[in-house]
């Protein structure tokens, strides 16, 4: 339905969580967790954008195979959680709300990053063309990623139950209002969804529906173990992005939504186009209004969260034209205070690209608010 009389400032609830205005906070990787441990910088860093209706952070290990890049932050160890306890302190105080983003890379890693040095897991054993970051010689640095392993049908429930654990630890111990399961960009869910990562031959493989498989048993154990109503998934139908493809993603990704309608969820936030890149995508056409009707249709009652090069006005004609939330990225590198830029018409600050990754205060909480400046 569209939205006639919306703004990106009208609070608005998603499942359990009431959200003072419609901008998210997308999911940004920075690189600045050793050790997988949130630091005080990174709860000044979350605190400083705490007026957004809603921050998901960044993706966050499930566990140490999940990870797969140098310096991002775990959710699975007491002194992870403890980091993450300082984060959702300083954003409540602020009057903010966060969820976490609940990761497991699959194969995007590295043999040094994984435990015992060993080679990363994916759906089968197909090297993704894509690259992670090590950190060498103090300085993060772009690697290809390592040849993966098949998982074994019987690995799958223990990835399950982890992802249970994970939501469990963020919500009850860390203090998150939810969790974001991340199903996206190439990852390991994502790469048993789409038929250019995953070749298997068992109830995991083949079809749409055993394509899903993995990806509806981890919601149901979330759900189960949290409530629906504190969990969203985000998914990315067309993406390139970490070497993922599906040549017929359209009636796979309509499945999933209508499988997913059943569940509860708060939200649902889906990449258009490709991550960081082109909204359209001349190879892999997508009709998203479709999407979100069959989820509509099928009784899905989530918030519907749109994200990608989203500016006020597309951000605006997006709320009209049916979107719940509108979530901003890279945007909100630069500029800590993007909802009040937003209503003010203010212009924007331009992101430093060299401190995206990695690194210190500077170009991650150093950024001036419109007072400031």
């Amino acid at each position: 339905m569209p939205h006639t009389h919306a703004t990106l400032f009208n609070p608005v609830h998603a499942g359990d969580l009431h959200l003072a205005n419609r901008i998210v906070m997308a999911p940004l990787t920075r690189n600045r967790a050793p050790d997988a441990i949130p630091t005080p910088l990174m709860a000044e860093y979350y605190a400083q954008r705490a007026s957004a209706g809603l921050i998901i952070t960044e993706a966050t290990a499930i566990s140490h195979q999940g990870q797969g890049y140098a310096d991002v932050p775990g959710l699975y160890g007491s002194e992870q959680i403890d980091g993450w306890k300082q984060v959702t302190k300083r954003v409540h105080a602020a009057g903010g709300k966060i969820v976490v983003q609940l990761w497991h890379v699959g194969r995007i890693s590295h043999t040094r990053l994984q435990p015992n040095s060993g080679a990363p897991v994916a759906p089968s054993a197909i090297r993704a063309n894509a690259k992670t970051v090590l950190i060498q010689d103090g300085v993060p640095t772009f690697v290809d990623t390592s040849e993966p392993r098949a998982l074994q049908a019987y690995e799958l429930p223990d990835i399950v139950h982890t992802y249970a654990a994970a939501a469990r630890n963020a919500v009850e111990t860390a203090g998150f209002d939810g969790v974001e399961i991340h199903a996206a960009n190439g990852y390991l869910l994502d790469q048993f969804l789409k038929s250019g990562s995953n070749i298997r031959r068992d109830d995991f493989g083949g079809s749409i529906e055993n394509r899903a498989r993995l990806l509806l048993e981890v919601v149901r154990a979330v759900t189960g173990a949290i409530g629906a109503g504190r969990v969203g998934i985000r998914l990315s139908p067309v993406t390139p992005a970490n070497d993922a493809f599906d040549p017929d993603p359209q009636p796979l990704f309509d499945y999933l939504v209508r499988e997913l309608a059943g569940f509860g969820l708060a939200y649902v936030h889906i990449i258009e186009g490709a991550t960081g890149g082109p909204r359209e995508l001349s190879d892999r056409p997508f009709d998203y209004t479709g999407l979100r009707r069959a989820y509509r249709a099928a009784g899905g009652k989530g918030a519907w969260m749109v994200n990608n090069g989203l500016d006020k006005a597309l951000a605006e004609q997006a709320v009209r034209e049916g979107a719940d939330l509108v979530a901003f990225g890279r945007a909100y590198i630069a500029n800590p205070d993007l909802v009040e830029r937003l209503r003010h018409g203010s212009s924007l600050n331009e992101g430093d690209r060299n401190t995206y990754y990695g690194g210190g205060a500077k170009g991650y909480t150093d950024y001036p608010t419109l007072e400031q400046s």
